[in-house]
């Protein structure tokens, strides 16, 4: 039953991306144009996703499991450090370039377009690096018992 709740969520949720224009580059990089032809019409599936979030963190936070029964693991980190300006600054400039950001970019990598091939490789690239990187920071260092 999980797996298909999830198939559905994520079927729900790719297709609301189809249909807002998240998975369309050129509509977002016309979202993040400020200075130019800007298209403010992102900023209403944002402000809808937001409000959905919100209700839905609100309910979870009150529940110690899920209604379909498994248990409730939200993020309990509040700290803002630099990895997570770092990391927030990449995904930014990341967006702002390619127009994608990975939910999107998925979605566009089923519905053919080049680019998403492109910025998914990119993307999983970077995830391998990263865990490379991670692995090597857990690793003790050489002469340490």
């Amino acid at each position: 039953m999980a797996a298909f709740a999830s198939f559905v969520a994520g079927l729900v949720f790719g297709l609301g991306l189809i249909v807002s224009g998240m998975a369309n580059p050129a509509k977002v990089l016309g979202f993040l144009d400020l200075a130019g032809l800007w298209d403010p019409s992102l900023a209403f599936v944002m402000a809808g996703a937001i409000a959905v979030g919100a209700v839905a963190f609100t309910v979870a936070n009150r529940r110690a499991r899920s209604f379909l029964g498994a248990e409730m693991r939200l993020p309990s980190g509040r700290r803002i450090d630099r990895r997570l300006v770092l990391g927030s600054a990449l995904f930014g400039i990341g967006w702002g370039i390619a127009g994608f950001c990975p939910g999107p970019a998925l979605v566009a990598l089923g519905m053919g377009e080049v680019k998403a091939v492109v910025f998914v490789a990119a993307m999983l690239l970077g995830m391998a690096v990263f865990e490379v990187f991670e692995h090597r920071k857990r690793m003790p260092a050489p002469g340490t018992p």
